[in-house]
């Protein structure tokens, strides 16, 4: 069994937006690791429910908030003029969980422009990190988020929800989720990423931090070439890729989404406390 807690979280600049936040933790046991879950462009912590419960059912508590005009939190919609406030607000997020949590592992599990973000914050945050798991992550160079920067209009082309998951039933909740942004890139949210990105590249390695890198082959979303180099700048002593034959960029969400979790499920019980009695 699986309780949920929702609750609002200052967040944005100066704390003055309020971020939706939300945890999982399991019902009559004790979690031994705990996960902090990062989403990605114009959706929202919602659609990581199955993701969640399995990551509750394999021993964790996990938390999350929906990103700044994300969703259910506040602010203009996918509007991010600068991602380090953004990583300022997963720090919140990191914050508030270790107020119940203190003690147990933290493995950090980014997704897309989660990956981005999440990736930034083991680069700044890495004393409060056990591990980092990056799923199809924006790093290195995205070659669509260039062409839309150099465009004099941005072209009101929402993502096309077949290069989710070969899972049908996976790009039609997309396209019928209200909470999902299905409008154009905003011009300095684009900046604003290819910026993020640059800081990354700059920042380098992680050091000895584990780090986990999932990926679809057939990804024509973020394409595995593109975020390659920014992986190899990134990672450090302690480095795992697992590349999905025909997978595509939602690989939580695909049709092999168990031996995904799985491989999530791997590398944290290298982390994870004992269980009680164990």
């Amino acid at each position: 069994m699986i309780t949920t807690r929702e609750w609002a979280l200052a967040g944005g600049p100066d704390g003055s937006e309020r971020l939706a936040a939300r945890a999982w933790a399991p019902t009559g046991s004790e979690p031994t690791w705990l996960v902090v879950l990062v989403h990605g462009y114009g959706e929202h912590l919602g659609r990581y429910e199955r993701v969640a419960a399995d990551l509750v059912a394999a021993g964790a508590v996990v938390y999350g908030a929906d990103h700044r005009g994300h969703g259910r939190s506040s602010g203009e919609r996918v509007l991010v003029e600068d991602y380090s406030g953004v990583v300022q607000d997963v720090h919140r997020v990191i914050t508030q969980a270790r107020t119940a949590y203190r003690t147990l592992p933290l493995v950090l599990v980014g997704h897309s422009m989660g990956g981005l973000i999440a990736a930034r914050y083991a680069q700044t945050h890495p004393e409060h990190l056990s591990g980092l798991v990056l799923s199809g992550p924006v790093l290195g160079r995205w070659a669509a988020l260039e062409h839309l920067a150099a465009a004099e209009v941005i072209p009101d082309a929402p993502i096309d929800p077949a290069t989710l998951s070969r899972d049908p039933s996976v790009g039609e909740a997309y396209a019928a989720d209200e909470l999902v942004w299905h409008g154009p890139f905003k011009r300095a949210t684009v900046n604003a990423l290819l910026t993020e990105m640059e800081r990354a590249g700059e920042a380098g390695s992680v050091g000895g931090l584990p780090l986990l890198w999932l990926h679809g082959s057939d990804d024509r979303l973020v394409p595995l070439e593109g975020t390659r180099g920014g992986i190899v700048s990134l990672m450090g002593e302690d480095f795992t890729a697992r590349v999905f034959p025909g997978a595509r960029h939602e690989v939580f969400n695909e049709t092999n989404r168990d031996e995904v979790l799985g491989e999530v499920v791997r590398f944290a019980r290298r982390f994870a406390a004992p269980a009680p009695g164990a």
